[in-house]
């Protein structure tokens, strides 16, 4: 069972990045910038910890970059059409470029449909890629997506053919896997899975040490503060 001293850490960092760092959210605002005393700062930990605990858990199945017996796992929801997804994308490449194998990124879908009605046939496009050129199709998609995308609401659906023959990707095939529209429940599925973790804007990652411990961060965080998180997890495994 996760502390309270544990996770005070990740949820004052989760108000700070709600405040600082930015994000897109769905709707009205859940979050615990609204927090105003001890006591109800308590409530809103002990809340988010047990939404925490509805996180599927990681698998094969997931989109994993770096080593799945990586002590640390960073679960991220996210939206290609989200312009703080974009920002933060890099910083997760950062994240994997230093800490090799210790920790893995796990890529999962939050499309804020109302307000990026584009980002859930480009989450799709994410999952033909994978389809057709399995996980490296799939970061290498993705990248490049995030790299070109001008983000809210803006890529040209144009985009995502090119995008997949620039990766090195059968163009009709590609067509023929995105317009059949086989990975919407997928999509949605994540979707789903993000809000009963407690997510309401993007991007929303989960940071899980060894022994299962998780610690949310809410918006696109600079390095700095990831980096305490990822601290505070290969400490507890």
């Amino acid at each position: 069972m996760t502390s309270q001293n544990n996770l005070f850490i990740p949820l004052a960092i989760v108000i700070a990045g709600a405040l600082i760092a930015g994000a897109v959210y769905l709707g009205q605002r859940g979050d615990a910038s609204g927090v105003t005393s001890p006591t109800e700062a308590w409530q809103e930990e002990a809340r988010l910890a047990a939404a925490l605990e509805n996180m599927a858990p990681v698998t094969a199945a997931d989109h994993i970059r770096g080593s799945t017996e990586a002590p640390v796992k960073i679960v991220e929801y996210s939206d290609f059409e989200c312009p703080f997804c974009k920002s933060f994308h890099p910083t997760m490449q950062r994240v994997m470029e230093e800490y090799g194998d210790r920790v893995a990124w796990v890529y999962r879908h939050f499309p804020l449909d109302q307000i990026h009605p584009k980002a859930d046939k480009e989450a799709e496009a994410t999952e033909c890629a994978n389809e057709l050129g399995g996980t490296d199709a799939f970061w290498k998609y993705t990248d490049r997506l995030f790299e070109v995308t001008p983000s809210n609401n803006n890529l040209d659906p144009a985009e995502l053919p090119r995008i997949a023959q620039y990766i090195g990707l059968a163009t009709q095939q590609f067509n023929e896997c995105l317009s059949s529209g086989r990975h919407a429940q997928h999509v949605e599925d994540d979707t789903q899975n993000a809000l009963a973790t407690g997510g309401n804007g993007t991007p929303w990652s989960i940071i899980v040490a060894a022994d299962g411990t998780k610690y949310p961060l809410s918006g696109a965080q600079p390095y700095e503060s990831l980096k305490q998180l990822i601290e505070l997890a290969l400490k507890g495994k």
